[in-house]
């Protein structure tokens, strides 16, 4: 099947103020359906508070933190503190898609409302780890520093339809990242938190998703540039915090996030439901970029059967020396 989109001009045609002033009307009818279907929740609901205790410090009885006051597994934790470090530099994001998308009409109204329910996000993570006593409060806090201090720009600060492509497919990597962590936990209400911000994250996708099969109806040509550009170079945004490399790699063992979930779950599912790679009427740049797409798609699904390979030989490893 394919999708006749007209070739509107060159690749010059398009300005980012143009493309947000053309997208204005999308913005809108985009952002009331989102209104319409999003469900306000509080954050303070999901975290068991009757749990918590004091840690040493201000207080005379307090408790020291110890790795076994929590039931949550060793790969939850790892992938718990990545998460709320990823969501911890929401002003860093707030501030880039507020200067790219502007403060004004439905973008600014967007821009606010996205800011306000991510916020809850790292709020309930917080308040979730340091009740439960997942992870060390110490380390957490000097990993947040660090991270914070540091900064955030992404790799698509240059370009308003780069970045819309990037957040179409980021939106709907972390809600992935956060349902499985949820579900590799250990802890049915960590699950249960992570499943209420998972079902935020997934909303966000479709926003943003909707809000590039629009632009593919303006500017096909750049559009597709801008989503081959995105796919090939992708980074999560928590790339740069402290001991990322690592914790990416436990997280790709632990099934929480890898090179197959991220083809098949995160990245197909985007390019699928817009129908990318079928997109007809296009001039030479935009053809150009979408037989990279789809060569880059086909590159990555043969690392992503090579991975699988590997991490079965490891089960398979593990469950020998577990019977021996």
């Amino acid at each position: 099947m394919t999708i006749t989109s007209p070739h509107l001009g060159s690749p010059k045609a398009w300005t980012d103020a143009q493309l947000l002033y053309a997208l204005e009307e999308v913005v809108e009818k985009e952002l009331n359906r989102h209104l319409k279907v999003a469900k306000d929740w509080m954050p303070h609901e999901y975290v068991p508070f009757s749990d918590g205790r004091n840690f040493p410090g201000q207080f005379e009885d307090g408790e020291a933190w110890a790795a076994d006051q929590s039931k949550v597994t060793d790969i939850g934790k790892i992938a718990l503190v990545v998460n709320l470090l990823t969501e911890d530099n929401l002003p860093s994001y707030h501030h880039e898609i507020a200067s790219l998308f502007g403060r004004d009409g439905a973008w600014g109204t967007w821009v606010h409302r996205w800011t306000a329910e991510e916020g809850r996000h790292g709020i309930v993570m917080r308040d979730y780890l340091l009740t439960s006593r997942a992870v060390d409060p110490d380390k957490l806090e000097q990993f947040r520093m660090a991270h914070m201090a540091e900064g955030f720009e992404s790799d698509n600060r240059h370009s308003m339809l780069h970045s819309v492509a990037y957040v179409a497919f980021q939106e709907l990597a972390t809600r992935v990242s956060h349902r499985n962590t949820g579900h590799q936990s250990g802890d049915p209400v960590c699950d249960r938190m992570l499943a209420r911000i998972a079902t935020d994250e997934n909303l966000h996708m479709v926003f943003y998703r909707n809000l590039l099969g629009a632009a593919f109806e303006l500017a096909p040509d750049l559009t597709m540039q801008a989503v081959r550009d995105v796919v090939v170079n992708f980074r999560m945004p928590g790339h740069g915090m402290p001991g990322f490399e690592r914790a990416a790699a436990q997280m790709a063992i632990g099934e929480i996030y890898n090179m197959r979930i991220h083809h098949d779950d995160v990245i197909q599912p985007v390019l699928r439901f817009l129908k990318v790679l079928h997109i007809d009427g296009l001039g030479p740049e935009g053809l150009k970029a979408q037989d990279e797409l789809g060569l880059y798609m086909g590159g990555l699904d043969t690392e992503a059967s090579k991975f699988d390979e590997k991490l079965a030989a490891r089960k398979a490893r593990m469950a020998a020396r577990a019977q021996a």
